[in-house]
């Protein structure tokens, strides 16, 4: 397989376009369209879809993740050679939103001395996180996944603590004789995957759905909270001093959620792949 027909399947997957993946390589588009083919001719399988965006297929996804694994590799052979002045490469990380509002934040400030990388964070849900890994995406992830991705190295960092929390005027409005209403009272969820509220739901035995409104934002979801517009399943994290200041009330002193984090990623000897996990973990001491 010719490096430069890998780099061009990881710029088009990258930029989503032929054209804009030209653009990246400083070739024309005809030319990353003939890498292209010529990567297809020599596995025998289509390796792009073509569409807008442009997407792996299966085969194409184990090739991206080769291409990322040696993309990495050359970034620190050139540095290496060159007495540690190179250009930078990309590290690209999969984390869930609320850990990136949270406890994830310290990775962000070392990598300010990473001179030889740039961070490209992808975010996504915790249970589906590690799907981002088995299709080259990234080259490590933050996921509530144990099972380790075929050539990957799976550690535990922790658990983060999500509790049902509302606005006393809410709860009080949606209160009755034998206590909240879960049936009625709005809910606050952060999109199609988050689950969080749901499952909480079911153990009180509500199957039916209450009114819901979707905020895909960690910190615009914690304000819609803080606003009234629904209950939700908050980190603990994120409460700050809402419990202490009576701004917000837990609705339920018994009922919490741990959900278990783990930190995926490649099984590659590298140095900056040592050191993305080595800051991650730092950052994770803040879990439980």
């Amino acid at each position: 397989m010719n490096f430069e027909h890998l780099r061009a399947l990881a710029a088009v997957v990258d930029e989503g376009t032929f054209e804009a993946a030209a653009d990246r390589l400083h070739i024309s588009p005809s030319a990353v369209s003939q890498r292209i083919k010529a990567l297809e001719s020599s596995v025998g399988q289509v390796v792009v879809r073509r569409k807008v965006p442009c997407t792996p297929t299966d085969a194409g996804a184990v090739l991206l993740r080769m291409a990322r694994q040696v993309q990495l590799l050359e970034g620190e052979a050139r540095s290496a050679l060159s007495g540690g002045t190179s250009p930078r490469t990309t590290t690209p990380v999969a984390v869930n939103a609320d850990s990136l509002a949270t406890w994830f934040l310290p990775v962000l400030s070392e990598a300010t001395e990473w001179t030889d990388s740039t961070l490209d964070l992808q975010v996504e849900d915790q249970d589906h996180s590690a799907q981002l890994l088995r299709q080259g995406d990234v080259i490590g992830a933050v996921t509530a996944d144990p099972t380790p991705v075929n050539g990957c190295r799976v550690e535990a960092l922790g658990a983060m603590r999500y509790l049902p929390v509302a606005t006393p005027d809410l709860q009080q409005r949606f209160t009755r004789g034998d206590g909240v209403d879960w049936a009625t009272m709005p809910e606050v969820q952060f999109n199609a995957k988050d689950d969080l509220q749901r499952r909480f739901l079911q153990t009180r035995g509500v199957d039916g759905g209450p009114p819901r409104h979707t905020i895909p934002s960690s910190e615009a979801f914690v304000a819609a909270v803080r606003a009234g517009l629904g209950w939700g399943m908050l980190p603990e994290l994120q409460l700050g001093n809402g419990l202490k200041d009576g701004t917000l009330v837990l609705l339920d002193e018994q009922a919490h959620r741990d959900v278990l984090l783990y930190w995926q990623a490649w099984k590659l000897d590298s140095e900056r792949l040592h050191r993305i996990g080595d800051s991650v973990r730092r950052a994770a001491r803040q879990l439980r």
